[in-house]
């Protein structure tokens, strides 16, 4: 779908009412007025149950508009149709190159990123054992994502496809994770930078003259630096083609501005071919409070430039209910086209009533 189509479908919904169902339902600020359109992270399960039409209608109810819904293929195949027939519109969220698919594991080992330290993600996954990531620049990788997200994109009931961990793994992590991990991570270090694989050094030695390796400084080389963003911008641009063709829309959780983003975990989503943007807005990730979330949206919305609506993700868990009438306004204050909560599972009904 075309970009600026998708921001007008959202903007009609705000006045259409068709059925009796609010097309682009909204939350209310601290005045009480309706101001945005609401998402939810979701998470599914592997068991089908006919109380997904229940919880679908209650979102509904409670002003909802859209789902971002985790869960294989099957399920989400079975509860779209529900999830349509609810009002919402709902996007399969997927984790993308974070893979602990152990299909993969076994038969792909190569498929996995390489750390400064020439150790593979996969054997030595850093800060959790679950960190395997795959390279965005291997050809084989390319291939299987575009593979999960056509397959997906079959489903005629589902709306789009959301994809999260869609980056390289963290080089530095928020700040409030530090103690959790017993970090100090004042500068990039060589067990957290990725990806040194044959593939990536090659491919920048083709282009730079030079091997990765072998820089004195890599985190201060700038077309290093680049090559990996890049190599994360040419496979979201790729799978766009795939969701527009099919008539899909594609959407992605990223982390919270693009300057955080590009020096954590190398993602340059500004430069992304998106129907929508959801930044994950944690402010207690970041020792901040509410009001930073003012900031990092306005830094989002400057850099995107109109060219898809962006949702700033809020983080239930460090608001209470109410402080989110208050992160929701500091959001639409810093330029947002609405919120998006992590996750649906978190609230509590003094959440919903504060909003709904």
């Amino acid at each position: 779908m075309d970009k600026r189509e998708f921001i007008r479908s959202l903007s009609l919904g705000t006045l259409g009412i068709i059925s009796g169902v609010t097309l682009l339902n909204s939350c209310k600020s601290t005045d009480g007025k309706p101001v945005t359109t609401l998402w939810t992270w979701i998470s599914g399960s592997h068991r089908f149950s006919k109380n997904w039409e229940d919880k679908f209608r209650e979102l509904a109810d409670h002003g909802v508009y859209g789902i971002l819904l985790l869960g294989d293929y099957e399920f989400v195949r079975k509860v779209a149709p529900m999830a349509k027939n609810s009002g919402l519109e709902m996007h399969a969220w997927i984790i993308t190159l974070n893979c602990r698919n152990e299909e993969v594991k076994e038969n792909h080992p190569d498929w996995y990123t390489i750390s400064r330290e020439g150790k593979s993600s996969l054997d030595f996954p850093p800060y959790v054992n679950y960190y395997n990531w795959l390279c965005p620049t291997k050809k084989e990788v390319v291939e299987y994502t575009s593979a999960r997200v056509i397959k997906l994109s079959e489903i005629d009931a589902l709306d789009g496809i959301h994809l999260d961990y869609i980056r390289h793994c963290d080089v530095i992590l928020p700040v409030g994770l530090w103690s959790k991990y017993d970090l100090v991570q004042d500068k990039e270090y060589p067990e957290f930078d990725f990806c040194y694989c044959e593939n990536c050094r090659q491919s920048f030695y083709e282009k730079e003259g030079i091997d990765p390796m072998e820089l004195e400084d890599p985190p201060s080389y700038q077309s290093w630096l680049q090559f990996r963003y890049d190599s994360v911008t040419n496979l979201v641009n790729q799978l766009s083609v795939i969701t527009n063709e099919r008539g899909k829309k594609l959407t992605a959780a990223v982390f919270p501005s693009p300057s955080i983003a590009k020096k954590l975990v190398r993602q340059e989503w500004t430069k992304w071919n998106l129907d929508a943007v959801f930044p994950m807005m944690y402010h207690n990730y970041y020792e901040e409070d509410v009001k930073w979330i003012e900031k990092v949206t306005r830094e989002g919305v400057d850099g995107i430039k109109g060219d898809f609506p962006i949702f700033s993700g809020l983080f239930i868990p460090a608001l209470s209910p109410g402080e989110l009438p208050e992160a929701v306004d500091y959001a639409l204050r810093g330029g947002a086209d609405g919120v998006t909560l992590f996750n649906e599972g978190r609230m509590k009904r003094k959440h919903w009533k504060r909003i709904a």
